[in-house]
């Protein structure tokens, strides 16, 4: 059994407070600018153990009827194509996605906001397919001098020049698909036209990490550091909770950075009259109590430190394929140092290896390469997978698990020899395909077809769930077939970064 480390009804309650607690503070009118992942939030469930990916999904249920929901995507994003790492999907799909959970959780929300809009043709079309699916846009448009300018800013030919959103709701939360979507733009420029209007709203900063109340080195707080070491984020006492409170808060670097020049913004779009409280501290800002729902400090540091060794498996791969800088990767291991974290304290990482070693010496391997897999189940054993003819790793060590999880014997086949030759067949026969061994995706379906008929592989395959948020390293960089099926059972993957094939073009 994993230990658990976070409490989420205690969180839950601590956090639901906080928030009606800041509304009542700033006039009943609550701009809430919602970072991080809003729903599926797999980063905050590794590294505090226990933790719901959808509690803020939960939290927002509770205050359904007090609040608005409002989304943000950059143009820029959606004219680029830019992907959302965790689902492999862009920018614009993870709106649309985020919509329809959302939905299926009775959310509903209120518009889109195309941020920085200039007419990209991209952005257009996008903008035409949500209104024809019945979704509210509205247009925010590059500002010249955002944000030092700040008389331009506040003034018609700013803030004043976006398109207003009509809300209802005493809590406005905005949120997007990934980070620099334009969040705090859109509640700046809701707040100068909400006073314009004379309605009395206030801002307030929902982000879960970094957690403000643990010390700056603490390991949760390190693997914020890590997840953020492509966009060179790093964390710091806020200075200026320091110097007004004497009392020690993390925040993150460009909070702390903007925290003047958006203090001024503030100054200038409340009227003095309203009599509305000004914060001190971009710390001050946060509305955050994540850190009130750790009940064991120990498993969340070991989880957080066992988060930054997947970074630093992610963020090498990333490299070797082309997509991540260098520079990343040294970053990520600059945190491991600091916190005396080496990459063979992942269990899987050293079996994995030695599988691969145990292939080559067996001269299983397909092409020449040759590849091994581990997977540490929830009750800490754990399995290897190899390569061969009929096989990738991925699809033997799930093969594997699935028959220690439900107690079958290793000489028992689970997938009947006519199907898997007849997918060998096709792949090899028909398809043209490079091998005709099975990848995970292909092996899975395959184990369906043979449940149908035999028994043992039906039982097999209802062991499956059981795999989500098991620990998995390979030793090469799993195939599209392999990454697919990897990805939809849940497991936390990591890989050495090794190519699977000597092909430049792997299907």
């Amino acid at each position: 059994m994993k230990k658990i480390g976070f409490d989420n009804e205690k969180y839950l309650r601590e956090q639901s407070a906080a928030i009606l607690d800041r509304v009542k503070k700033l006039g009943n009118k609550l701009y809430l600018e919602f970072g991080g992942k809003l729903c599926f939030d797999y980063h905050a469930a590794r590294v505090l153990p226990g933790y719901d990916p959808n509690v803020k999904i939960r939290l927002l249920q509770q205050l359904k009827d007090k609040l608005d929901i409002v989304l943000g995507i950059y143009a820029g994003d959606i004219e680029k194509g830019r992907v959302r790492g965790d689902f492999g999907i862009t920018y614009d799909a993870a709106t649309l996605k985020l919509i329809d959970d959302l939905r299926k959780w009775g959310l509903d929300i209120l518009a889109v906001v195309i941020t920085r809009f200039n007419n990209q043709s991209a952005a257009v079309m996008f903008k035409n397919k949500l209104e024809r699916r019945g979704v509210k846009v509205y247009l925010h448009y590059p500002i010249d001098g955002y944000p030092a300018d700040v008389d331009l800013i506040t003034g018609d030919k700013g803030f004043g020049k976006n398109e207003y959103i009509e809300t209802k709701n005493p809590i406005v939360v905005v949120t997007a698909p990934g980070p620099n979507s334009g969040k705090l733009s859109i509640c700046l420029s809701q707040l100068y036209q909400e006073h314009k209007r004379g309605v009395n709203a206030g801002y307030a900063k929902f982000e879960t990490f970094p957690i403000w109340n643990l010390p700056l080195k603490h390991p949760v707080n390190v693997a914020y550091e890590a997840a953020t070491a492509d966009i060179q984020d790093f964390n710091l006492v806020d200075p200026f909770h320091l110097n007004k409170y004497n009392k020690t808060a993390i925040n993150y670097n460009r909070d702390v950075e903007s925290f003047p020049i958006l203090k001024l913004i503030l100054s200038r779009i409340f009227d003095k009259n309203l009599n509305l409280p000004m914060y001190n501290s971009p710390t001050d800002m946060g509305v955050n109590r994540a850190g009130f729902g750790i009940v064991d400090d120990k498993v969340v540091q070991d989880a957080a430190r066992q988060e930054l060794i997947r970074r630093y498996f992610r963020y090498n791969t990333e490299y070797v394929l082309g997509i991540e800088k260098k520079e990343t990767v040294d970053r990520v291991m600059l945190l491991m140092e600091e916190l005396g974290v080496k990459v063979t304290d992942r269990p899987v990482v050293e079996i994995a290896r030695k599988a691969a070693e145990e292939a080559e010496a067996g001269g299983k391997g397909n092409e020449g390469i040759y590849c091994g897999a581990a997977i540490q189940l929830s009750d800490g054993r754990i399995l290897t997978g190899k390569n061969s003819k009929l096989m990738h790793a991925a699809s033997s060590l799930v093969l594997n698990a699935l028959k220690v999880l439900a107690n079958i014997p290793d000489e028992i086949l689970l997938l009947s020899p006519h199907i898997i030759n007849q997918i060998a067949k096709l792949k090899e026969g028909i398809l043209n395909a490079e091998s005709e061994s099975l990848d995970l995706e292909e092996t899975l379906i395959a184990l369906s077809i043979s449940a149908t008929t035999n028994h043992t592989a039906e039982l097999a395959m209802n062991k499956l769930v059981e795999l989500n948020t098991c620990e998995v390293h390979m030793t090469h960089i799993p195939t599209p077939g392999d990454e697919v099926g990897l990805k939809r059972l849940g497991v936390n993957l990591t890989t050495d970064g090794k190519f699977s094939s000597r092909n430049l073009f792997v299907t």
